[in-house]
């Protein structure tokens, strides 16, 4: 199974596969052509709350990743994620995100579970 975070501002690869965004607003600046982008479940997105927590500072990325993932247990969010799980089976997943530091951001929470 092969899962990869990546900034969507980033131009697409050949080798992406699948191409994710996870976030809940579509970037900033950004063409639906230039991303391409194939799926969009905004339902795997943290909460509102849990985001602006975690982006005031209010706790470290341990505490975020842990309480995120416990939001990802919820049966929507369940659902979405089995279903990304599903497309890694079959190839490459990328996992796009507009944070400037995407190894301390959701995405890499949600690579992380994909792959386990």
């Amino acid at each position: 199974m092969s899962v990869r975070v990546r900034r969507v501002y980033e131009p697409p690869e050949p080798d992406d596969g699948v191409r994710v965004l996870v976030d809940r607003l579509w970037p900033r600046g950004l063409s639906k052509d230039a991303a391409r982008v194939d799926e969009w479940p905004k339902g795997l997105t943290p909460s509102a709350e849990l985001r602006r927590w975690y982006h005031a500072g209010e706790g470290a990325y341990e505490d975020f990743a842990r309480r995120y993932e416990a939001e990802l247990a919820a049966p929507e969010a369940a659902e979405l994620l089995d279903r990304v799980r599903e497309s890694a089976g079959k190839g490459p997943v990328t996992l796009l995100t507009a944070s400037k530091s995407p190894d301390r951001s959701h995405a890499t929470v949600l690579a992380r579970l994909l792959e386990a």
